[in-house]
């Protein structure tokens, strides 16, 4: 393989054509997974802007540009996928047909481990160094809207029925229900980022938006516009007021879901199911194929679903003592994380041990 390693300024205009070409004719070439934004140059770029040591490797085969792999490295040479605790699709895009061997990447890279938590599927070469893989849930647009209705009425009417029937509610009691696909207001974006903040100290959880590197990477990507990509900003409204709202990346087939969050005084009404039905309404009727609701286990995800991906989480490794150290560090974290989240009778109480704790915090904070 004729592999170069360039810094995000170094990527050449035509190389970036190459990787949205790519991504087009993903779906085309039984690949559909590699058109998802996140893997896209423009979401690796708005990293590289805010994170130190973000690398893309160009790999040519008789000259032309056959597969591109966007990472992050350390001083020390471990690699991390980009955006790696936000980005919920992670891999190398390339061409039908085109292979590599890992572990030649990672000396080409200067990489003695690149770490995954959102592998996506047909990754074969990482795969190989998968610890786990997990559910990412689908809402199939590809048919229209109305197919996809049907779908959610035929496998949970009482769920489809109910929140149809929130949402007129909602419309008698505070005025006319509005949504809007793409809002252009900044402020209406900091609202969102405010309500999930104040969800995440809610419910005990790391509050992402206290991290200034990716709330100013949201803030850059709600700019983004082109028809290849775009951060899309979708409110839905009661009168004038926003109720709920939700940030994602949009490519030309896929709308990743990012960061939803809802006015929790609206909370009977479950806005943030009526939103994400409007959402793919919306979305149908633009030619997305679908809704990636991301890894995780959510009620309202295994409500709102049609299928699922996979996706992995794990490392490929060279024999480095950076790579052993790295593993050593990181391996029984992940395996008591996932141990938790997969085993009701260790998720329930933790998950109620964590909310009491963020009771506790916005008490402290009010």
């Amino acid at each position: 393989m004729d592999i170069t390693v360039h810094r995000p300024g170094e990527l050449t205009a035509a190389d970036r054509v190459a990787w949205t070409a790519l991504q087009s004719k993903a779906h085309l070439n039984g690949s559909p997974e590699l058109a998802n934004p996140f893997l896209s140059p423009e979401f690796t770029l708005a990293v590289g802007h805010w994170r130190r040591g973000v690398r893309i490797a160009v790999v040519r085969e008789a000259g032309e540009p056959a597969a591109f792999f966007p990472f992050e490295r350390s001083i020390t040479g471990v690699g991390r996928a980009i955006g790696l605790g936000v980005s919920d699709c992670q891999g190398l895009v390339h061409r039908p047909g085109f292979t590599w061997d890992a572990r030649e990447l990672l000396r080409a890279c200067g990489l003695a481990l690149w770490e995954f938590d959102h592998l996506a599927d047909g990754q074969e070469p990482f795969e190989a160094g998968a610890s786990g893989s997990f559910p990412s849930p689908v809402m199939d647009l590809d048919q229209g809207y109305e197919v996809y209705l049907g779908q959610l009425r035929a496998q949970s009417p009482k769920f489809t029925r109910t929140t149809l029937a929130k949402e007129r509610k909602l419309g008698r009691d505070h005025g006319s229900v509005r949504y809007v696909h793409d809002e252009r207001d900044p402020k209406v974006l900091a609202t969102l980022m405010g309500w999930k903040s104040a969800q995440y100290r809610r419910t005990g959880r790391s509050d992402r938006f206290a991290h200034a590197w990716i709330s100013q990477l949201v803030r850059q990507l709600f700019h983004a516009r082109s028809d290849q990509f775009a951060g899309l900003l979708s409110v839905l409204y009661a009168g004038d007021r926003p109720i709920a709202a939700h940030f994602g990346l949009r490519s030309e087939r896929i709308l990743a879901c990012w960061f939803p969050a809802y006015d929790p005084a609206f909370a009977k009404y479950s806005p943030g199911l009526v939103l994400h039905l409007r959402m793919a309404e919306a979305a149908a009727a633009d030619g997305i194929a679908y809704l990636d609701l991301g890894r995780g286990q959510k009620e309202y995800k295994d409500s709102l679903k049609t299928r699922e991906l996979t996706v992995s989480e794990g490392w490929v490794a060279l024999r480095h003592p950076a790579a052993i150290g790295h593993r050593a560090r990181r391996a029984p974290v992940r395996a008591l994380r996932n141990t938790v989240l997969s085993r009701p009778e260790f998720f329930e109480p933790a998950d109620r041990l964590l909310k009491r704790m963020g009771k506790i915090r916005s008490r402290q904070k009010e």
